[in-house]
């Protein structure tokens, strides 16, 4: 029999949030405090326990109470990472804690961009074991002193979530590694490296997650604060987040790469993980390449199309606009400058120039990990030796080879691969005092580092994947030195540098004056360091002043203001609709629609519907009656007599109003007699099954299909899965089954290229809901339910009910019609309008229906308050009354 804890550890991994009660389990969990000195608390009345029992009960449909703009108190920022920038150590004595910022933390130099007037809170996990008995003392003290607010995770819990899921799996996935096989090695961070996916460990994944939420929740005004979140290791807090406030501002940052959508659909909870994505309000990357991916994932997966307007890419998510923010981080000048200022630097440059008189450096800075490539630099620069020979006694290459955080077989085969290469190099073309690979694997303090950079002409970086890596803005930086100043160390003559930098590294779009090379290609790679330590004095010169105006320009303050600035931007209509949340788990997102927009009530339209004494319903089929997805698309037997129900009510005119052709509609539909049929968007119109079809236009000049034809025929081929429906007066192309991506894009395509043949033809082009449709002009749902209604009207029958349900963009022109219908006075006064979309989306209907079972529910309801008059199935008798 399972435990409890694993029981609740399952329903959280399958999104059921519910099922594990309270936050913190309904006590006080250690390392939980009250700050006593915090300006802001939660404007939501009761203890955490409460909040969380009331959540539940929100998740549904209701929308947060507390969601009510307030200016009474600063805007304040939140900024959540797996690890605080902060530095703790144990007192000499053992008696307590001593704290320091972390000056190489990026968290800590993002400040620098955040307005003077807004605070900054910053929520993670510290880098020391500190007993529970401890861990309120050290809260208090870091909230008070660092504006930190610790969160303490059970060493077993930090084990299983960050170096079995993050370290272990996502980020070897996201960094193109497919697990093939079941893990047997631990990675740097003592971890398996590509192992595959384990359903224990995404569990704690989530539940890490959760005790992250559990922090923000102690200390979080919903109203007033911006919440950033970093990084891999927190991608499912956002729902935790969306859930509790509906309305709350949350940024997310990538600090990764975004894998292509064929390696992240291997990924088992690859949905899940989007959509908590998608529940922040601005989700940034490094590149447009991870964006593309991004969006790529949202297209393929959730069938979820990117807009971009003004420069902004956005994704339309349920009435929300999820903002895409490209915007590679940049480096703190002011920190490398302090460096470089310091007296022991300039004795550290005069040394390695000492060391190195004579000699073109090359210089490698790397983590020594499976993604750096620091042995194929390592070949590239011995095949260099090879093919130039005059570079043998001339060139030396400097690796630092920062040492690995943890063990495991990857690592030690990695650093024995590398010491293997530096031995064989050194002994085929080294000379007494001249060794060509200078091999340096212990941590560098960073006076050293920073003087290694100085005195080198290039560096090189052969990652095989990284997500920004910024060794050569740091590199940069110091070739510039620091001007007008005595103390900093003298860089002679003008300011020059070189980089050969891998394309698969996020700061290589940024760089382009750097020889950019395919790691994997070591002969070109050699190559291209042959070139660059060649290349003419003035060209270095050039290259370095364009590298060096954009990094001085895009440091870290920049890339934190502009995120900032855009995620503001991205909020600012969050208090003006209203917003709710609905579904369970990681499917839960908020729905943003118009105020005016609610769901259908059966008992009010079941109520205006008895009433009324001359009805109108107008009925979508593909995706209202029947799901769009369907692989039985004729009617089921329960709703045929639902509408002969209704159709049998002498105060009700039914119609069905499709897309489809009048063969397809009067097949399915012809055990309904007295059903009316709109077809090919209303331009066939029949009141009864024994009427003719009439037209509602003239007779159409059909010879456009001969021009329309070949062309659709050219995407047809093209696009595999895709065919060409062909009506009496429309051509449809459909890509449902098509690969979606290609099939998108082939879509626009057509749709530009049809509309360019066609461009004097009096035909509309239109893309809907996989589909691109040619027709022709003056012909839409819109009309043909106007033309109904007029026709009542003239019969005196004019309607006083009207109810019309469709889900696609067709449909809104039904919508928009019968909402000025009372204007144009074809409708009573006063006549109740039930304008109806299937889904909460936005739309021109004033009402949604879930989906289509809640449609068929809704017309069985008002079928059975219906009055069935057997008369009416004379089909002479309907004839005569409804068409003469």
């Amino acid at each position: 029999m399972m435990s409890r804890s694993y029981t609740n550890l399952l329903d959280l991994a399958a999104g059921n949030f519910a099922a594990l009660g309270p936050a913190g389990g309904g006590r006080r969990r250690s390392g939980s405090f009250a700050p006593r000195r915090m300006p802001r608390v939660m404007t939501v009345p009761g203890t955490l326990s409460e909040l969380d029992d009331e959540d539940d009960e929100r998740a549904a449909t209701s929308s947060v109470a507390s969601d009510v703009p307030s200016s009474a108190i600063c805007e304040r920022l939140i900024v959540v990472a797996n690890q605080l920038p902060v530095v703790a150590r144990r007192r000499p004595d053992g008696r307590g804690w001593v704290f320091s910022w972390d000056d190489d933390s990026l968290l800590l130099r993002l400040r620098d961009g955040v307005p003077d007037e807004m605070e900054v809170l910053f929520i993670g996990t510290l880098r020391a074991d500190v007993p529970a008995a401890e861990q309120d003392e050290v809260s208090q003290t870091l909230i008070d002193g660092f504006r930190c607010a610790p969160v303490f995770l059970p060493a077993d819990l930090y084990d299983r979530f960050y170096q079995n899921f993050c370290k272990g799996y996502l980020w070897p996935l996201f960094h193109y590694m497919l697990p093939f096989a079941a893990a047997q090695s631990p990675n740097e961070s003592g971890a398996s490296a590509g192992g595959r996916f384990e359903r224990a460990s995404w569990e704690a994944y989530v539940l890490a997650n959760k005790h992250f939420f559990e922090k923000i929740v102690e200390v979080i005004n919903p109203e007033d604060d911006y919440v950033w979140v970093h990084d891999y290791h927190l991608m499912a807090l956002p729902t935790f987040l969306r859930r509790r406030f509906n309305r709350l501002r949350i940024g997310f940052f990538l600090h990764s790469p975004f894998p292509s959508s064929e390696i992240y659909r291997s990924l088992p909870v690859r949905e899940e993980i989007l959509r908590t994505m998608l529940n922040c309000d601005l989700i940034g990357f490094h590149t447009f390449d991870y964006a593309r991916h991004f969006l790529s994932c949202c297209s393929r997966m959730l069938g979820i199309e990117y807009q971009s307007k003004r420069g902004y890419i956005g994704l339309d998510y349920y009435g929300r606009t999820v903002g895409i923010k490209i915007m590679p981080v940049g480096i703190h000048m002011g920190q490398l400058q302090s460096v470089l200022r310091l007296p022991e630097m300039q004795q550290k440059v005069a040394e390695l120039r000492q060391q190195f008189e004579g000699m073109t450096v090359l210089l490698g800075v790397d983590d020594t990990d499976i993604f750096k490539g620091i042995n194929l630099k390592l070949l590239a620069f011995e095949y260099m030796l090879k093919t130039h020979p005059k570079w043998r006694g001339r060139a030396v290459l400097v690796q630092i080879a920062n040492p690995a955080r943890g063990k495991g077989k990857d690592i030690e085969s990695i650093r024995a691969e590398i010491q293997d290469s530096c031995e064989r190099i050194n002994r085929e073309f080294g000379q007494s005092g001249y060794s060509p690979i200078v091999l340096i694997d212990r941590n560098v303090p960073s006076v050293e580092k920073l003087a290694y950079y100085t005195v080198a002409e290039c560096v090189v970086v052969t990652a095989v994947r990284d997500g920004m890596n910024l060794t050569p803005y740091e590199y940069i930086v110091c070739r510039q030195g620091i001007p007008s100043s005595e103390s900093a160390p003298e860089v002679s003559g003008p300011r020059k540098s070189m980089l050969v930098v891998s394309e698969f590294i996020g700061c290589s779009p940024s760089l382009s004056g750097a020889i950019r090379i395919n790691p994997w290609n070591v002969e070109s790679t050699a190559e291209s360091l042959n070139e660059a330590i060649s290349m003419s004095e003035r060209d270095k010169e050039l290259r370095h002043e364009k590298h060096y105006r954009y990094v001085s320009t895009h440091d870290v303050a920049y890339w934190s203001r502009s995120f900032i600035q855009d995620l503001e931007r991205a909020c600012k209509d969050h208090f003006r609709k209203p917003c709710w949340g609905i579904g369970l788990g990681f499917g839960f997102r908020v729905v943003a629609l118009d105020p005016n927009f609610s769901k259908l009530s059966f008992d009010s339209i079941i109520m205006s519907y008895g009433r009324s004494k001359s009805r109108a319903i107008f009925l979508d089929y593909d995706g209202t009656l029947v799901p769009q997805a369907s692989l039985y698309q004729k009617p089921s037997e329960e709703l045929v007599t639902i509408i002969n129900t209704l159709c049998s009510d002498k105060n009700n005119i039914v119609f069905i109003v499709s897309g489809r052709s009048k063969n397809s509609l009067g097949s399915m539909f012809s055990s309904c007699p007295i059903l009316g049929i709109a077809a090919e968007h209303g331009y066939f119109l029949r009141w009864t099954r024994d009427e003719e079809w009439q037209t509602s236009t003239q007779s159409p000049d059909i010879g456009w299909m001969q021009m329309a034809e070949p062309v659709m025929n050219l995407y047809t081929e093209a696009t595999d899965g895709s065919y060409i429906e062909t009506k009496e007066t429309a051509l449809v192309w459909h890509h449902r089954d098509a690969d979606q991506g290609f099939a998108s894009s082939q879509a626009k395509e057509m749709l530009d290229h049809l509309e360019s043949v066609l461009a004097n033809e009096a035909v509309s082009v239109k893309s809907g809901q996989f589909i691109v449709e040619v027709k022709p002009q003056g012909v839409s749902k819109g009309l043909i339910a106007e033309k109904i209604l007029a026709s009542m009207k003239e019969k005196g029958q004019q309607a006083d009910f009207v109810l019309c349900i469709g889900d696609d963009r067709s449909d809104e022109d039904m919508f928009e019609n019968i909402a000025d219908a009372m204007k144009k006075g074809i409708v009573a006064p006063k006549t109740p309008l039930f304008a109806c979309t299937v889904g909460q989306k936005p739309s021109k209907a004033k009402f949604y229906l879930d989906d289509t079972y809640e449609v068929v529910s809704m017309l069985s309801a008002l079928a059975e308050v219906s009055e069935p008059d057997p008369t009416r199935w004379s089909s002479g008798q309907m004839t005569h009354s409804r068409a003469k």
